[in-house]
């Protein structure tokens, strides 16, 4: 899918941007999507809720009255549940509400969400954005030029902007994340998204973090990327050097195929593979580096 980029008036600037197909063309997963919004709502969750038993009451133990012979019931301490001051019963107590999803689950319903708004027509492309001091009137200019002034919004940037950050704060039903930091809630909890032009760039390649990768950066400045498979080279360099803003001088690519699973059902053996995938090797002019820990 391909989509227009605007400029801040909210004017065509003839540019375009290509959304790569593995993020924002899959068939949603519903469940994918209520498990993860889900563990979000639940880790908001403080769970500090405390109610005293009975033998947390300051009180006397005392019995109140004799056990026989005065025409009512029985009766204990003052701290029975029953009275008025007394203890809770199976009351609330300090718990962790958070509990744990795989991070393939967790990236499903992350590209679930996104893909739900390509469908609906519900993600604008900016040009790249900021302001020299942080103003709300500057933001809401710009939210006046695209036309989501009165909408719920989730703005996504290519990197940590204290300036647009701070210019959007105190405007209601917008919210301001970085590329790296978009989840499936914000996602689903917008009407609207509004992506700068590089942080669609940093949503279409994925870095690879592993201890052979960074070796290789910090001696060859090689990063790798996983990529969709039908970009080609010139589209890699591209995405690359305006979500990161450095100088591309070669990239390698190679597919790797999924590997082979099995798997025993009631139907039988099953046997299938996992998808393919494409990775990039980028090397960077002379003394550009890429910090993918900056914005942690």
């Amino acid at each position: 899918m391909e989509l227009k980029v605007h400029d801040i008036q909210g004017k065509e600037t003839g540019a375009g941007v290509v959304l790569a197909d593995t993020v924002f063309g899959i068939e949603p997963n519903d469940h994918a999507i209520w498990l993860d919004v889900k563990q979000y709502l639940a880790n908001q969750r403080q769970g500090t809720h405390k109610s005293k038993q009975r033998n947390e009451i300051a009180g006397s133990t005392k019995k109140l009255k004799r056990q026989k012979g005065t025409g009512g019931a029985r009766a204990g301490g003052i701290k029975n549940p029953l009275f008025v001051g007394g203890g809770r019963v199976f009351g609330p107590q300090p718990r962790d509400y958070s509990f744990k999803l795989n991070k393939k689950l967790k990236a499903l319903a992350r590209r679930s969400a996104l893909s739900y708004k390509a469908k609906g027509d519900a993600i604008t492309v900016v040009e790249n954005f900021s302001f020299e001091a942080p103003k709300t009137k500057s933001f809401l200019a710009v939210a006046k030029g695209l036309g989501f002034a009165d909408k719920k919004v989730l703005v996504v940037i290519p990197e940590s902007n204290q300036n647009v950050l701070l210019s959007a704060r105190n405007i209601p039903g917008v919210k301001v994340v970085i590329a790296q930091n978009v989840n499936t809630y914000d996602v689903m909890n917008a009407s609207a998204l509004i992506m700068a032009e590089g942080a669609v760039n940093v949503l279409n390649i994925k870095p690879i973090l592993t201890e052979k990768m960074t070796a290789q950066s910090e001696k060859f400045s090689r990063y790798g990327f996983v990529v969709d498979r039908a970009a080609d080279k010139l589209q890699i360099k591209d995405a690359v050097e305006k979500a990161y803003g450095v100088a591309v001088t070669d990239v390698n690519t190679m597919i790797y195929m999924g590997k082979a699973k099995r798997r025993y059902t009631k139907a039988g053996l099953m046997v299938g593979r996992t998808n393919h995938v494409k990775k990039a090797i980028v090397t960077l002019k002379a003394g550009d580096t890429i910090d993918f820990y900056s914005n942690i």
